[in-house]
């Protein structure tokens, strides 16, 4: 399963390496095991969003450890990927930025023939990767123009999705320049919360309180929270509001209607074994028509890219 990361300060600017790079489960040594794709997101003195992002592990990037360590900001997002929908590639790595927005996402959206069609032209022109992640960002930016308000939009579109589309997980994060939006729908993926009011800080031994949200909680403090299936944190600063605005899924998805490629990206959920990795191949099992374990392994090639678009990218296949 990707691995999700959001903080938020409140005002004050901090460095996010602690939870980033040092704590006992940062995102860089979950990485070892979701190893196709890793960015960071923050925002600027101005308040616009800036992201790096490279199909490479974080704990292989250089560029990911740099501005770990040295950008300051009071509201972060970052994400480590591991693919279940598009090829390695940039455009295929979180956080996406729109409208002065960053999102991440894990989980499995389908349907998206049907929810392309959910936007106009100039909307579908924001999309540049393959990934449901990008386009379910596309339809909720675009909810968010027409009601004028972020929770609204961000409500609106995930009600719809909901009711319309196929839906395994639909774990994501929102960030504005000092607001963060973080959704757990429904139960199949996990999101904690480590709130300012339980212990939650910038670094350890820092006096700045944080809230900090992530897939699996990052170290052992005794304050980290399991987001209720359908919650809807709201991070305005230091002040968090839970919304439950959404009801059981239309159409769930179970990890058996799943194709195998997109069961092994969510096979490290909680209560799943982790799956093995042996040199750049993803190793899984799954169960058998008699439920015995059959390995199944996915060859996946990274294509790295800065600027520009490659000619042609071969789908990673199963």
């Amino acid at each position: 399963m990707c691995r999700l990361f959001g903080m938020s300060t409140g005002g004050p600017r901090v460095r996010a390496a602690h939870w980033l790079l040092d704590a006992p489960r940062s995102l860089r040594a979950q990485s070892h095991r979701m190893q196709h794709g890793a960015g960071l997101g923050w925002f600027s003195l101005g308040g616009e969003p800036v992201r790096d992002r490279a199909p490479l592990a974080a704990f292989e990037n250089a560029d990911f450890d740099l501005h770990a360590r040295n950008v300051p900001s009071h509201t972060f997002v970052s994400h480590v990927r591991d693919a279940s929908v598009g090829g390695l590639t940039v455009h295929n790595c979180h956080p996406f930025v729109m409208n002065d927005r960053l999102f991440a996402h894990n989980g499995v959206v389908k349907g998206l023939d049907t929810l392309r069609t959910w936007l106009t032209e100039v909307e579908r022109a924001h999309v540049s990767g393959e990934t449901d992640s990008e386009m379910v960002f596309a339809y909720v930016t675009a909810e968010i123009r027409r009601r004028g308000d972020t929770t609204a939009g961000i409500v609106e579109a995930v009600r719809r999705i909901g009711a319309e589309l196929p839906v395994f997980a639909l774990n994501l994060l929102v960030a504005e320049a000092g607001r963060l939006w973080a959704l757990r729908y429904p139960e199949s993926n996990e999101l904690w919360v480590l709130s300012h009011r339980e212990g939650g800080v910038s670094a350890p031994g820092s006096e700045v309180p944080a809230v900090v949200i992530a897939s699996e909680p990052m170290d052992d403090r005794p304050g980290w929270r399991l987001l209720e299936p359908g919650e809807l944190l709201v991070v305005d600063g230091l002040d968090e509001t839970s919304l439950f605005p959404f009801g059981p899924l239309r159409h769930p998805l179970r990890r058996s209607d799943l194709s195998i490629r997109e069961a092994a990206s969510q096979a490290a959920a909680a209560g799943d074994a982790d799956p093995g990795r042996f040199g750049g191949v993803t190793v899984m099992e799954l169960g058998g028509p008699e439920g015995e374990p059959v390995p199944v392994r996915v060859p996946l090639s990274p294509v790295i890219l800065r600027n520009g678009r490659p000619a042609a990218v071969r789908d990673p296949s199963v």
